[in-house]
Formats: C-alpha cells, sequence, structure tokens
C-alpha cells in the first residue's frame, strides 16, 4: 500500500513538473516569439528564460538550487560550459547558475517536445549526431554566436548515461571547439538533479539542487592535438567531485 501510494504521489510531482514546463511557455509565447525571431534579441529572450521559466520551475518542484563558485564568470566574456546530465532539470539549472546569456548545443530529437520544441529549434544549436555534416555545421553556428558574445553549453556526455553509470565517457565536440576558438572550459558538477528528477518514471522528490562551478580551464596555449588531453582533465574533475561529494 506505501509503494502504491508512493507511485501516485511521484506521478503526481512528474505531471505538475510538465505543468511547471508548460505555463511560462503559454503565457509569455507572443513576448518570446518577438525574442526568438532575431538572433540580436536572444539576451532579452535568455533572460525569460532564466528568470520566468526556469527558476520557477526549480523552486515550484521545491528544487532548491544551491551553487558554490570557485570562480566567477565575468560578464560579456565568453565560456565553454560543460557539466554532467542526468536529468531535464539540468536544462533548468544550467540556467540558474550562469548569468551570462549563453546557447545550448543538443539533439535534434528534442524539437518533437510540445511547445519546449518550438522555442528550442529557434535558439539552440541543434545536432544530429548520426550525422556528420550536422555535426561540422555546429562549428559554424557556434562560431557566429560567441562572436556575438555568447557562451556555449554542452553536456560532453552526449546523453544521459544509463542508471547505474555515475559519469560516462565524454565526447570531444565541446573541448574542440573550445580549443579553435580559445575559449575557458568552465566544468561544473550537477549533485542531486538523478535524485531529484531522473528519467526512471517512479522516482524523484523535493530537495536541494546543488551545483559547484570549478575553476575555469584556459585554452588559449592549446592547440587540436590537445584535445583528449583537455577532455580526460575535464572529465576527471567532474568525476572526482562526483565520487567525493555525491
Amino acid at each position: 500500500m506505501l509503494k502504491v501510494v508512493r507511485q501516485i504521489g511521484q506521478t503526481l510531482y512528474r505531471i505538475w513538473f510538465y505543468i511547471l514546463v508548460a505555463i511560462p511557455i503559454i503565457i509569455f509565447s507572443p513576448v518570446l516569439v518577438v525574442f526568438a525571431s532575431k538572433e540580436t534579441w536572444y539576451p532579452q529572450f535568455f533572460w525569460m528564460a532564466r528568470n520566468l521559466w526556469a527558476k520557477p520551475i526549480l523552486y515550484g518542484m521545491f528544487c532548491f538550487p544551491k551553487v558554490t563558485y570557485e570562480q566567477r564568470l565575468i560578464k560579456k566574456k565568453s565560456y565553454m560550459l560543460v557539466a554532467n546530465h542526468t536529468s531535464m532539470l539540468d536544462i533548468m539549472l544550467m540556467l540558474v547558475v550562469s548569468k551570462n546569456p549563453f546557447v545550448f548545443v543538443g539533439k535534434k530529437e528534442l524539437v518533437k517536445i510540445p511547445l519546449f520544441g518550438f522555442f528550442y529549434k529557434r535558439v539552440c544549436i541543434m545536432v544530429d549526431r548520426d550525422n556528420t555534416q550536422s555535426r561540422t555545421g555546429v562549428y559554424r553556428r557556434a562560431q557566429k554566436r560567441l562572436q556575438q558574445g555568447l557562451s556555449i553549453c554542452i553536456f560532453p556526455e552526449g546523453g544521459v548515461p544509463e542508471e547505474h553509470v555515475l559519469l560516462d565517457k565524454f565526447k570531444d565536440g565541446a573541448f574542440k571547439m573550445a580549443i579553435a576558438h580559445k575559449i575557458p572550459v568552465v566544468p561544473m558538477t550537477f549533485y542531486d538533479n538523478k535524485e531529484r528528477f531522473s528519467f526512471t518514471f517512479f522516482s524523484g522528490g523535493p530537495g536541494k539542487c546543488r551545483a559547484r562551478v570549478h575553476k575555469f580551464v584556459e585554452t588559449h596555449s592549446l592547440c587540436p592535438e590537445d584535445t583528449v588531453k583537455l577532455k580526460t582533465n575535464i572529465r576527471e574533475t567532474i568525476l572526482n567531485d562526483l565520487t567525493t561529494n555525491s
């Protein structure tokens, strides 16, 4: 009986999450459509996504963000933001962590999500990981965004790992891009999002959402041949932190 009650509660919790995701989009959709129509208006779109969408979702789910900064982002400077990926809450928490406007690089499959997908395809950089031409196009679009003073965010695992995997292998893309554009890599650890709202249906619940922003890794002196070393160092930083503090 207790298990049934818990599952009902977790089901209602998930339904509430999707309601919170949809309501701000519906309410502010006319303004969002305007800001999404021109790339130069993206900072205004980002501000709304951060303050009128991500924060209400997290606090509405009683998932309280607690961010520790080992180094602060400098306003109007571009970065490569990377973190471990375990939950849909990672998107909201990343928006809370960074006041600097950034653009997500993500899977094209997310376009299929109702409402969210409409804006996702207009303001994010989509990639088909099975298509070489698509992956190449990401670099061109990312360069354009960086020239506009924005940052880029990539979850380098390339997706959400299986339940038993603490941190999956990293793809090269984020680190190649950071070296090519000589922007600092900002490693982040998200500790609690899997526990708060994982992709397992009957799971999750309110609580803190801790994040740590580690010291940045500069890429000015790096060349393409350093990609694997950079990737390995960043992954070890996040993995060691997860192992110690999860």
